[in-house]
């Protein structure tokens, strides 16, 4: 009975683990995304205003 509980909480970490990183590298390229995004923007903001 122990080993099961073992097998079932060392999958249940590690698909945890895996779902961690896959959210944390999504947030840092979105990030990243959107500074070089807006910095376009900021950029070009002179043409639009004159």
């Amino acid at each position: 009975m122990s080993e099961k509980v073992y097998k079932t909480i060392g999958s249940t970490g590690a698909a945890s683990l895996v779902l961690g990183i896959c959210i944390l590298v999504t947030g840092i390229s979105s990030g990243i995304l959107l500074i070089v995004n807006g910095a376009r923007l900021l950029k070009s903001r002179k043409n639009i205003l004159l």
